[in-house]
This record gives C-alpha cells, structure tokens and sequence, in this order.
C-alpha cells in the first residue's frame, strides 16, 4: 500500500512541502512538480527531503505528460494567491491548471486526485468559482477522488503577513471579530490529503475540514494575551471597508482576498465528530499554536 507513488502538485509552497513531508514518513515514493523557475532553495529542500522532483507547469497542459509517468495519486495543493510569478493568476493556475491536471491524470492512467480546497463562503469571487468549477469537473471525471474543504489557516490568518503579530502584540480583525472560526492547521490539512491517498471511505467524498476550537478572532487574541502575557493592541476593518474593497478590486487576486475577509469576518464552524471517524487526524489547537508563536517570541528575546 505505502509503495504508491504520489505527485504534489505545489510542492514548493507551505501546505506542499508539508504533505510531501507527511507522504514520506509514512513511507510513499514521492514526486514534487516544480518549475523551471521555481525557487531553487525551495527545490533544494525537496530533493533533501527525499523527494523525487519533476518538471512541469500546470498552465502547459503538455508539459505534465512526463511528470505523470508512474504516478497513482495527485495530490494537489497549488494555488497563485500565495506565490505567483510571471503569468500566474486565478484564472491561469487556480481554474485553467488545476482543469490541465485533472486531464492530464484522467489520460495518464492516474487512479486517485486528491484536491485542497476551500469551503463555501457566501459571497462570489473569483477564487471560490474557480475552486467550484474545478470540485465540478473532478466529481464528473473517471477518477476517484477526495476533495477537502478547510476552513481558515492559522498559521496564515494568525501570523504578521495578514496582521497578525504576537511579535509586536497587534492583532489586524476582519470585521467585529465575534463571529466563531473552526482554525485549522495546515499540518492538520497535510495530514487529511495524506490520509485520503490510502483510505477507501474517502473515495468520491467532499469533506469540510475545521480543528478543534470554534473561537471568535478576538478570542484568539485573549488566548494569545494570557500565552505571551503581554496586552494586544486590536485593529478592526469593518464590514462596509470590506465590502468597498471587494467592489472597487480591479483584479481578480485582490477582489478575491476581500472576498476571503468577508468569510472570516462572517465566521464559520465546522463540527468534526463524523469527519474524525473516517481519518485518524489529531488535530492541532489553537493553544498549542499560540504556545508554540509565543515561545518563538521568547526564545529570540
């Protein structure tokens, strides 16, 4: 069962490398597809890893055919909002490239495509029509499949980049910040894709995936208070700014972020009980993450 050999598609970016990590301790062959372009020290740390690195490009239908030679599962990760480059947008890698790999997996004989999405937030934007075209094609493809649906990332949502620093205790809300969130971990997510590649009562199934706390965002930052001892200093954007953001966006990247906010602002919980009964994930708190933030912070002071 563990000698599959499994393709991550994005495995440079956070969420890949940590599934091809995962996919490797529990013993599969691994293949990571990266570009030509893709950073070389990022690449670097895959072939370290013990990853077996391809290349190809998922906006070159074409470019896929060698990669996917032996390959039994697709584990696919890649999205342009975190890491872009010439050429890379929603429409081109999130929508048309996943659609390449799928095609490209259905023609090369792969059995399983495991696909990282999103779960429904009640608004359009580009990023989440892309996702729900691509669920679409995969549900009527002639592959099996797994789709996952998390919820907010922590490490993504609760770290400087989005405004949210325990470094310098601010804390940047989306939103009133009342509304409960199910926060997952992106090690959590790793581990779902990683589970779905061998488990049979995962096949043809979407699964919605929150952790083990359903905490309103300024409940977060009080967990973060009493972790580093230290006061934050709380910076709310309202609703109405959001919506204005969403309305006067003029790429779809950015209408797509404020589209995002909305969802977080809005909240969303996400019970887990019948999940955990098909996959044997523990799951990350939100304790264990701002311990782990905040003694980072100590550690360097």
């Amino acid at each position: 069962m563990q000698n599959k050999t499994v393709l991550v598609v994005g495995a440079t970016g956070f969420l890949g490398s940590e599934t091809c990590r995962q996919l490797l301790q529990a013993g599969y062959n691994v293949k990571g597809l990266v570009r030509t372009s893709s950073n070389a020290e990022k690449v670097q740390a895959l072939k370290d890893m013990g990853v077996e690195t391809v290349t190809g490009d998922l906006k070159n239908r074409e470019s896929l055919t060698t990669p996917l030679k032996g390959v039994e599962v697709i584990i696919s990760t890649a999205s342009s909002t975190l890491s872009r480059q010439a050429g890379d947008s929603i429409e081109s890698v999130d929508l048309q490239g996943q659609l390449n790999a799928i095609d490209a997996a259905e023609q090369a004989g792969v059995k399983k495509f495991v696909y990282v999405s999103f779960n429904s937030i009640n608004q359009e934007f580009p990023l989440q029509t892309a996702k729900r075209k691509v669920e679409d094609r995969l549900q009527q493809s002639s592959l099996d499949y797994t789709i996952l649906q998390p919820t907010v990332f922590m490490e993504v949502w609760l770290s400087p980049a989005l405004g949210f620093d325990p470094n310098n205790a601010t804390a940047t809300i989306y939103g009133d910040g009342k509304n409960p969130i199910s926060w997952i971990s992106l090690r959590d997510v790793a581990a779902f894709a990683v589970s779905s590649v061998h488990n049979e009562k995962a096949g043809k199934k979407i699964f919605e995936l929150g952790g083990p706390d359903q905490l309103a965002p300024l409940e977060v930052v009080s967990l973060f208070e009493k972790e580093s001892g230290r006061k934050f200093t709380v910076n709310h954007v309202p609703v109405e700014a959001l919506k204005q953001q969403k309305e006067a966006a003029t790429d779809s990247l950015s209408e797509s972020f404020a589209g995002l906010m909305l969802g977080y602002a809005e909240g969303n919980r996400i019970p887990m009980n019948a999940v955990l009964r098909i996959f044997p994930v523990s799951l990350t708190s939100l304790k264990e993450y701002a311990h782990t933030m905040t003694s980072a912070i100590e550690e360097v002071h």
